[in-house]
């Protein structure tokens, strides 16, 4: 041992190489046990000492294939020694666990069956029981290993010493669970423990084993079971084998008394894991994966339409085929290791492709300059002809026809059938004409009765229906004979003005920029493709951000155990289980049922295809997929009513998408309350308790069926009896509300100091507009020099919501809109500064169909910006191509931000492109010295992080990843060559750092966030030291001290490691090699047990016998 203690100091160095491959090479020839047991414990002892890496090293030098050779040669003698095998075995176990190869290697020895051959005839011995069993669970790693040791009965062997609950031999109990899961790793061999009925046993030793609590180890045995079940339901028939043999009853009636038991909480968790995996698989209740919503896609055209033109053209090609083929797939980049995904051909970073059209067809965007042509001698003049033009087309007849029969309250029936056949009561009638202005009691009530009295499943007290087809109804009352029908219908109509008037005197509050009767109108010509005849009342009415930021929610411990087992009741208990539809987007015809929540989402930007009663208080909800395909649920916008206060009512969104979401992090859905709005509170606040994310056991209708799909569950309880509620992802913005948003805005900036212009950049796939918005200060003078002035103003493109269910980047365009607007000093110096060309909504139709992703063509459009279609993707395309304008006349936009938002992390942060720090990221060998590059796109991060609050610099990045490359961000820095091309993410959820620590982000803190983006591009006019001067600082209004907000000091993992697991398609938690390790040295007999043993072997007769059925 001398030796062996003075080999312990060996270091990595040439001749401790020679060393160990000496040490190897005599293990294999010495024919001496003293030498080979003196051998073993020198690198025994050298292992121990050592961390994995010397195993490891070994390895690398054969020290696997050594053991194995010396364990051949150790058991073909007449009579085996143990004592030398013994210690051999545990070293071969300690190795071969770190050993990927090991079971490979050992087939080559022929030292597989020979192993499990010196089991068989050590069952009455522990420890050499115990030492084989350990290198038959390493040799398992591999599949063929493990099915040969299949095919030679090893199952039986094995499955033979495991006991009902026992207090002896726990190590060698151990060793074998530990093994017999090991070769459950191939199909074969479950399929045999299933016909074996060892399932059954397995259930029924872990029953045994859990009924003796935490007495002697059980927990440890119990363990080792349940790691056992685990490797069976990795195959079907394991699964159906646990079910058929009443294991998730077992396993759960199990889980209960584990959670009353403190020394068993280690057991629940990966107890519930194996429950959640062994649930029979459901078919998502549809009859069709694909999105109720379809659209009849334009056949691509041969000829490239004018910019003026492409509103007229007509998309209803009898030729045209849905683009089932094309549906975006994001998941795939999802699978891709980050460093691979960076460009690091230098070619494509630095070099211009050519352009995607001809330079002739470039002329058509010079439309979209108005500040160059406009004439601003006569603005004083032209403004009150714009002004004297709006009011008249505001109140033009077709719009008093439509805003006097804006709201008809029918029952959900009849609103389905006829939404233009209802009366209001005679009483109501009566209080509207012969009251006055009451009080805010007698209001309310109104507006209940309004409510009650017309039946309305879900309506908003009063403020429902928009009736798109005015006139149509004008007529079809003129066909009916007799003249009372006339006035009965003007009677009516005059009715509901008159109570749309009253409640909106009484009861609407002043909200900025927002009037619910130009939203009547702007909604009424919005295209959508089911043809929306509703208005949801939060959009109408409007919201006003609560006063108070909300916290993030706390999350319980163990919530998402809790919502597991309340789903593993399901299967279980059917007594109390409902599962009646209670609202089907594709079937009018269907009827809420009284004593159920009522439901909707049939009007602009909702989102709910189907509402599933499950129990009395719950309900399981899904999402409709985007436009002509199956994918892409995540927004949600619904309409609940008919709910009963104080009530907890748990929702669970079923067919949700993505693997992780920021509802596992303290967001919440909104909530919008009518009763509440009436009361003169309209917000959209964060509602929800018990709100988890997590994967569930449906599965699609059919194709895609590796698709995984998760669960979000919360539970809300509502505030007031009867009230009418929505429920959304965020906080909605339609397109109809920024509609309305740019004509309020229009109307109210002063025209002889503010540019403001509207256009219609083009129509979408559904002929709706797509507005484009210039923004700058008009000149002192039509003088030359002011003129000039003009004219070398650098351009500023901003856009947003290219996808649809990002509406908090409309928010945040808001903002932005609003402040450029204003007569802040500020906002006044960028328009003098700066031309602005803002196109707020890239999406419209995918927006107006409460889409998530993608547009009507079933594609991203945030990667079609290579090469866009002029017909399919016209929003891109001609956004492409004004940019390719201002390019071209030498204008290009000194900065272009598009704004999105990000469903997984917090905070506020850039993505920009810069070409070193692509190459310095993916490690690439390019020499980055010799390459210039112009900082300048790190300005506007650097003035953020110094001004806003929600905005962390340690979250932005630069990098250009192949998978990006058709994004606005990437294509207008590389073809444009726009230095500071950006993509502004907001986080749905709230920040982790700054003065907003902890806080759900609302609507007012996106919006400042659209200012302070503004405010930041100060830092790139000429006087750049005005931005960080303090007379600056305090006007934009700094307060809270957010000069010592430094973001980028902030090293907080965005999302710490989550305790409960999202997924449940891991193993229980596996066998290390330090704990293997531990076992094995607690397997060393001491002297006396050693002598003891040599006396047990067995006869050499018997051995002989072994060794020839081995070979």
């Amino acid at each position: 041992m001398n030796s062996a203690q003075g080999r312990l100091s060996m270091a990595a160095s040439p001749s401790s190489v020679s060393g160990l491959e000496v040490l190897l090479s005599t293990l294999q020839n010495s024919g001496d046990t003293a030498s080979t047991l003196n051998i073993l414990n020198v690198l025994d002892e050298l292992l121990s000492a050592g961390t994995d890496r010397r195993i490891h090293y070994m390895i690398s030098k054969g020290g696997s294939e050594a053991l194995l050779t010396t364990l051949v040669n150790t058991c073909c003698n007449a009579s085996p020694n143990y004592t030398m095998l013994l210690p051999l075995l545990h070293l071969l176990a300690k190795i071969g666990h770190r050993d990927r190869h090991i079971g490979l290697k050992a087939e080559k020895a022929g030292a597989v069956l020979l192993t499990l051959n010196l089991l068989k005839h050590n069952i009455k011995q522990a420890r050499r029981a115990s030492a084989c069993l350990w290198v038959i669970q390493v040799l398992s790693s591999s599949v063929s290993t493990a099915k040969l040791i299949g095919e030679n009965h090893g199952l039986d062997i094995i499955y033979s010493l495991l006991p009902q609950y026992t207090t002896k031999h726990l190590l060698t109990v151990k060793a074998a669970i530990h093994a017999f899961a090991a070769l459950l790793c191939t199909k074969t061999n479950v399929c045999l423990a299933v016909s074996k009925g060892y399932i059954s046993g397995l259930l029924r030793l872990y029953e045994d084993w859990h009924g003796k609590g935490s007495q002697h180890g059980a927990p440890a045995i119990c363990h080792a079971l349940l790691r056992c079940l685990h490797k069976v339901t990795h195959r079907t028939t394991g699964r159906q084998a646990i079910i058929s043999q009443g294991g998730i009853k077992l396993l759960h009636q199990i889980t209960q008394t584990c959670l009353s038991n403190k020394g068993l909480e280690t057991l629940v968790e990966p107890t519930v894991q194996l429950m959640r995996k062994c649930l029979p698989k459901t078919c998502i209740p549809l009859a069709s994966d694909r999105s109720a919503y379809t659209f009849a896609l334009p056949g691509r055209p041969h000829f490239v339409p004018d910019t003026e033109l492409a509103s007229g053209i007509a998309y209803t090609d009898g030729s045209s085929e849905d683009s089932d083929d094309e549906e975006a797939d994001d998941s795939q980049e999802a699978d891709k290791d980050y460093d691979d995904d960076l460009e690091t051909d230098v070619s494509k970073l630095r070099l211009r492709p050519d352009p995607d059209r001809p330079k002739n067809l470039l002329p058509q965007y010079s439309c979209f300059c108005p500040e160059f042509s406009y004439n601003f001698q006569e603005m004083d003049l032209v403004s009150e002809q714009e002004e004297s033009s709006t009011t008249s087309s505001s109140s033009s007849d077709e719009d008093i026809v439509l805003l006097n029969s804006l709201f008809s309250h029918s029952t959900r029936k009849n609103r389905k059938r006829n939404s233009s056949t209802c009366e209001l009561s005679p009483s109501l009638s009566r209080s509207n004409s012969e009251t006055g202005v009451s009080s805010t009691a007698a209001a309310l009530m109104e507006a209940h009765d309004f409510h009650r009295n017309n039946d309305t499943h879900s309506a908003n007290l009063g403020v429902r229906t928009i009736e798109r087809q005015a006139k149509e109804q004008d007529c079809r009352y003129q066909r009916q004979d007799g003249q009372d029908h006339k006035e009965k219908h003007a009677q009516q109509s005059q009715s509901h003005r008159t109570m749309i008037d009253i409640l909106l005197e009484r009861r609407r509050a002043c909200i900025p920029n927002h009037e619910p009767k130009l939203y009547c109108s702007a909604a009424a010509k919005a295209r959508s493709i089911p043809g929306f005849t509703i208005l949801a009342f939060p959009d109408f009415w409007g919201h006003i951000s609560p006063s108070g930021r909300e916290p993030m929610a706390p999350r319980k411990p163990d919530i998402q155990r809790k919502k597991v087992l309340e789903d593993i009741q399901r299967f279980l208990n059917t007594g109390d289980i409902i599962n009646r539809v209670v609202f089907d987007l594709e079937d009018d015809t269907l009827q809420g049922p009284s004593d159920s929540l009522w439901f909707f989402s049939k009007f602009e930007s909702g989102n709910l295809r189907k509402a599933v009663q499950v129990r009395r208080y719950e309900y399981d909800l899904i999402l409709n997929a985007d436009a002509n395909c199956s994918q892409h649920s995540q927004w949600f916008y619904f309409e609940v009513s008919n709910m009963m206060a104080e009530v907890p009512y748990r929702f669970n969104i079923i067919n949700c998408e993505k693997s992780n979401s920021q509802f596992n992090y303290g967001m919440q859905p909104v909530l919008y309350s009518v009763r509440e709005a009436l009361e003169g509170r309209p917000h959209w606040i964060r509602s929800g308790t018990e709100v988890c994310y997590f994967r569930n056991h449906f599965y699609p209708t059919r194709g895609r069926m590796k698709t995984s799909f998760y669960t979000l569950t919360f539970t809300i309880t509502f505030k007031h009896s009867e009230d009418v509620c929505y429920l959304a992802y965020h906080y909605p913005y339609t397109y109809s509300a920024l509609k309305t948003h740019l004509n309020v805005l229009q109307k109210s900036v002063d025209p002889a100091k503010v540019f403001f212009r509207q256009q219609i950049l083009c129509h979408t796939l559904s002929g709706n507009s797509c507005p484009l918005v210039t923004i700058t200060a008009c000149p002192a003078s039509s003088g030359m020099k002011d003129m000039q002035q003009l004219r070398d103003r650098p351009c500023i493109m901003l856009t947003a919501r290219v996808h649809p269910g990002e509406s908090n980047a409309s928010w945040v365009m808001k903002g932005t809109l609003e402040f450029l607007c204003s007569s802040d000093l500020v906002a006044q110096s960028l328009r003098e500064a700066f031309v602005f060309k803002i196109i707020p909504m890239l999406n419209p139709d995918g927006v107006i169909n409460g889409m998530n992703r993608c547009d009507l063509n079933s594609e991203d459009l945030n990667r079609q910006w290579c090469k866009p279609d002029p017909i399919l993707n016209p929003t891109i395309y001609h956004t492409k191509g004004l940019l390719y304008y201002l390019n071209s006349i030498g204008r290009t936009p000194l900065v272009f931000c598009d704004y999105h938002g990000h469903s997984r992390k917090k905070n506020v942060f850039l993505y920009g492109c810069s070409v070193k720090e692509t190459l310095w990221q993916s490690g690439s060998p390019v020499d980055t010295v010799g390459l210039k590059e112009d900082p300048g796109y790190r300005t506007i991060p650097k003035a953020l992080d110094r001004i806003a609050p929600a905005f962390s610099f340690n979250s932005c990045n630069y990098l250009v990843e192949k998978s990006r490359s058709a994004t606005a961000r990437v294509v207008v820095w590389r073809e444009m060559g726009v230095l500071r091309s950006y993509t502004m993410e907001s986080t749905y959820n709230g920040c982790n750092q700054g003065i907003y620590k902890g806080l759900q982000i609302g609507t007012l803190d996106l919006q400042e966030m659209g200012v302070k983006f503004c405010q930041s591009l100060l830092s790139l006019t000429r006087d750049t030291t005005f931005f960080y001067s303090r007379s600056l600082v305090n006007h934009i209004n700094l307060d809270h001290n957010i000069l010592d907000h430094n973001s980028h000091n902030c090293f907080e993992d965005d999302e710490p490691p989550f305790i409960e697991d999202i997924e449940y398609s891991t193993d229980c938690t596996a066998l290390k090699g330090t704990d293997l390790d531990s076992d094995v040295n607690s397997n060393i007999p001491s002297a006396d047990e050693e002598s003891e043993g040599d006396e047990e072997h067995m006869a050499t007769q018997d051995w002989q016998d072994c060794i020839g059925q081995s070979q």
